[in-house]
């Protein structure tokens, strides 16, 4: 007989996966080794936490994504969240404070919730949350940012709190990064990285894969360069396709399937880097992860969403807790029915079936 899949199962294993990853590839950092050690003690922690809580019905997603600003200073082509709506030019009204931030990252804490990705908009606009991540020494914070920000006090803060991993978007070389971004925007990004690493600070970086530079930035070219500049995380973001113009640059089964099989290869081949795919294969997943099955999204308003591509709320973390935002009706719908396992065409399940999820939000509000 079949074993029934295990999702809590599943995403602890991935989190001591990635530990032990961040573990090996720090070993030449004494600085980053002494804390990676002591986070993998804490991660562990927080591991028992989560199976306590199974054993008396409650699930716990590990990750959280925190989108903690809706500004944003770039205008890179086919940003979902602006097609969405969620990032603007203007200063953002009513989000959350950082007092706000302060408590969510406490609950999770307390829950034990292992990693809380910062985004935005961008999100080291936001410098106040930033610092009082920092103070969360369970936690480890990748902020997803586009390195524009980046000054003295922000490589300072990086260095007091190395739970504090800034994750810099780049789309390939120069010329594809210039491409989506902005001219000069890869420069700027070359530079950051070379300051941080010449002041012994871990960082990684975040690709938008698309199915044009699917084979550009799995290239031992591309990655060589990432490596001599001291990055030591790579996260492989799929694109979600927002209109029908950009659907065709969304990656197909053949496409994952390649990624998947170049992360194993550069998983055995080139260790002094860590390889993250997401939403990554969603059939050994069970499914796909979001809506707390793995992760789910705090929108900078404080509407909890089944992910950042799903941009549908039924709960407000103003007035509730972390937990009651866990068992919102919109989750717990998601979670019990067949949209999560459904196949799709490319990017995201949830952007694709998002008809489906505005009904669930209009009958849930009967």
């Amino acid at each position: 007989m079949e074993k029934e899949f295990d999702i809590q199962e599943y995403m602890t294993k991935g989190v001591e996966q990635v530990v032990s990853d961040a573990i090996k590839a720090t070993l030449k950092n004494p600085r980053e080794s002494v804390f990676m050690l002591g986070f993998a003690r804490a991660s562990r922690a927080a591991s028992e936490k989560r199976k306590k809580a199974k054993k008396q019905g409650e699930h716990i997603p590990p990750f959280l994504i925190a989108s903690i600003t809706s500004k944003c200073n770039l205008h890179c082509a086919g940003c979902y969240s602006r097609c969405n709506h969620a990032t603007v030019d203007s200063e953002p009204v009513s989000q959350l404070t950082g007092d706000d931030w302060s408590r969510i990252f406490d609950e999770a804490d307390e829950l034990g919730i292992s990693f809380i990705l910062l985004a935005g908009g961008e999100p080291m606009l936001r410098r106040d949350v930033i610092e009082s991540a920092g103070k969360k020494k369970n936690i480890l914070f990748p902020i997803f940012t586009n390195g524009t920000f980046m000054d003295g006090k922000y490589f300072e803060l990086f260095d007091k709190s190395r739970n504090l991993i800034p994750i810099l978007s780049i789309e390939g070389k120069k010329e594809t990064t210039d491409a989506r971004r902005g001219q000069g925007i890869y420069d700027r990004l070359t530079e950051n990285m070379d300051e941080l690493n010449k002041r012994g600070l871990i960082f990684g970086a975040s690709v938008t894969v698309t199915t044009e530079n699917i084979r550009e930035v799995t290239s031992d070219a591309f990655l060589d360069e990432l490596s001599e500049r001291g990055c030591k995380a790579v996260i492989f973001v799929e694109f979600v396709p927002v209109t029908d113009e950009s659907a065709g640059l969304a990656p197909g089964d053949g496409d994952r399937e390649y990624l998947k099989k170049e992360i194993s290869r550069l998983r055995s081949d080139r260790s002094e880097m860590v390889y993250i795919s997401f939403p990554g294969d969603e059939k050994s997943s069970g499914g796909c992860v979001a809506a707390g099955r793995g992760f789910f999204h705090i929108n900078s308003h404080g509407g909890a969403e089944p992910c950042p591509f799903s941009p549908y709320s039924d709960v407000n973390i103003r007035n509730s807790s972390l937990m009651e935002a866990i068992h919102s009706p919109l989750f717990m719908a998601l979670q019990s029915g067949d949209i999560l396992m459904e196949d799709h065409d490319g990017g995201c399940v949830l952007y694709e079936k998002r008809e489906l999820v505005e009904a669930m939000i209009n009958k849930g509000s009967r």
